[in-house]
């Protein structure tokens, strides 16, 4: 996969969740959205501004998957697959979840995804989010395709 990245900075947790919001308007049924970053870094705010942008509807409830591992959401989109795969021992841990399913016929949104190791698909958007002082920077990377769809996102 040629990689190139493009970064992002975000002032505060409204502009983590517009970045999801903003993504959200250019997935389809079978991409695969990759977050990586520490605990606290934002995944699960970018996450939900995502979600409740691909469900039209502002005041969603979105739990973090954190003990449930992935929920499930029918969006006009088509289905999203929420993934956080924090608690998984073992990479073949997910297709106890479901996957594969998700991978073939859903958008999968992948909280922890280093812990898939060589279960990861390499067809994905990585965006890594770092903690900047008091901000956020969302760092993107993928294959050229995905950086053409990426292309001018900003908040």
């Amino acid at each position: 996969m040629a990689s190139a990245a493009t970064t992002i900075p975000l002032a505060d947790e409204a502009a983590t969740a517009a970045l999801g919001a903003a993504l959200a308007k250019l997935l389809r049924p079978r991409d695969i959205v990759a977050l990586h970053g520490t605990l606290g870094a934002g995944k699960t705010t970018l996450a939900r501004g995502l979600i409740r942008a691909l469900a039209g509807d502002a005041a969603l409830s979105v739990p973090s998957p954190t003990f449930t591992l992935v929920e499930i959401y029918d969006t006009p989109a088509g289905p999203l697959w929420h993934f956080d795969l924090y608690r998984l021992n073992h990479a073949d841990e997910a297709w106890e979840l479901g996957i594969e399913q998700g991978f073939a016929e859903a958008i999968c949104l992948i909280e922890w995804p280093e812990r898939l190791g060589a279960l990861l698909p390499g067809n994905r958007l990585d965006l890594s989010l770092k903690i900047d002082g008091d901000a956020r920077r969302a760092i993107l990377s993928g294959d050229d395709a995905w950086l053409r769809r990426v292309r001018g996102l900003n908040t």
